[in-house]
């Protein structure tokens, strides 16, 4: 694929460090009071205080790691359009190695409540001992390592090798770049695949479906393209990224408006397939959450994920409005914060929604933290690639 290779007259852009700093305590302050209610909840109602801690930074998670796969799907294809944006997606997605930390809690103190199959002797359940080789604490724990390396490993080479480029412009680095990600994207598929497994279908080891890897992952890589577009608008009124246009915008409402369209054909696919198959192991999932308290944000979920964001992203003129935009693009990592908790916590709650104070606070924690050291990563790097030999494209770009 050709590129042209004229560079641009932009300027360098870096983000005051100043601000950053100060974002960043803000967000670690916040963090911290999400940490200590969770501490409370830890040693008082371990039960909710796991259920709710795995709400919150799975949420997280998704979100970082959809914009790991915005940035290997951006240098694997040779793509243009977003190199103003890129340095964006690199730096949320490399704040993963950060978040392996929170969730050793889980790990540590809440294994047997959140997977039942942790502490069940051999001979106890047939279907157990046969899932023995995968479900055991050695391997989990080799799992859960080797979850963080491959996404934490690619998505800090991306974004240093990026930032290399920066120094010296060598077109090496653009080929490096496509290399690591050609590499990285089966590694994040896998990773994010089993790490959804483990730790989300494996609160009901008895339940299965050979579609819940892709569901996650529809969900992260559209909550995490409108997560993008909130950055981006952010910079923009702060009067960095001048060169950002409504033809970026438009392209981020596209991708927006196909991964609406992407996890509704998943999530119907998913759920018409158990229903039909009628299967006690398969519908015991549904079962629960279309049932009691649990249906109304089922339906919510439904309506809001899907029905409600798809006919506004249909429109061009929608795409090409950034405030509406952004309105949009938060409805739907709300719709991602919901759909998380309607995965996690009737778990817990079976007969019908209960929320806790713990629930508001982990993700208050996770989300905290993992916001701060975005601006650490915001301030030590320029805004946008600015000698990617792409980026004249990028600033001239028309769809």
């Amino acid at each position: 694929m050709s590129h042209s290779t004229e560079s641009p007259n932009l300027s360098v852009e870096r983000f005051d460090s100043g601000v950053a700093k100060k974002f960043s305590s803000m967000c670690f302050a916040a963090s911290v009071v999400g940490l200590l209610v969770s501490a409370i909840g830890l040693f008082t109602s371990r039960e909710q205080f796991a259920f709710s801690w795995l709400f919150g930074f799975m949420f997280v998670l998704t979100l970082c790691v959809g914009c790991l796969f915005w940035t290997i799907l951006h240098s694997a294809t040779d793509s243009e359009w977003g190199i103003l944006v890129r340095r964006q997606m690199e730096n949320v997605a490399s704040v993963i190695p950060y978040l392996s930390v929170f969730f050793l809690p889980l790990i540590l103190f809440c294994a047997p409540i959140l997977w039942k199959w942790w502490d069940l002797p051999p001979g106890q359940d047939a279907l157990l001992d046969n899932k023995a080789a995968f479900l055991n604490h050695n391997f989990f724990w080799v799992r859960y390592v080797a979850y963080f390396l491959g996404l934490g490993g690619f998505a800090v080479a991306l974004r240093s090798t990026s930032m290399a480029q920066d120094e010296d412009g060598a077109s090496r680095h653009t080929f490096r770049l496509r290399k690591l990600a050609i590499g990285g994207l089966p590694v994040m598929a896998v990773c994010l695949t089993f790490a959804a497994v483990d730790w989300l279908m494996g609160l009901d080891y008895h339940w299965f479906s050979t579609m819940w890897g892709v569901y996650i992952f529809a969900g992260a890589a559209g909550s995490s393209m409108a997560l993008l577009v909130l950055i981006i608008t952010g910079l923009k009124k702060a009067g960095y990224l001048k060169a950002v246009n409504l033809e970026h915008y438009h392209i981020m409402g596209k991708f927006m408006l196909a991964f609406t369209v992407f996890w509704a054909y998943i999530a119907y696919s998913q759920y018409m397939l158990i229903w039909y198959a009628n299967i006690p192991e398969e519908t015991i999932y549904f079962k629960i959450r279309n049932t009691e308290g649990w249906h109304a944000l089922t339906t919510i979920l439904v309506l809001g994920r899907f029905f409600i964001p798809f006919p506004i992203l249909l429109f061009q003129g929608t795409k090409k409005n950034p405030k509406f935009l952004c309105a949009v693009a938060c409805w739907i990592i709300a719709m991602q914060l919901l759909d998380h908790y309607i995965i996690v916590l009737p778990s817990l709650h079976q007969t019908g929604v209960s929320p806790s104070v713990y629930d508001f606070a982990s993700v208050l924690a996770v989300a905290g933290a993992a916001a701060g050291f975005f601006f650490r990563r915001l301030a030590s790097a320029n805004i946008f690639p600015n000698r990617d030999p792409r980026l004249s494209g990028s600033v001239a770009l028309t769809n």
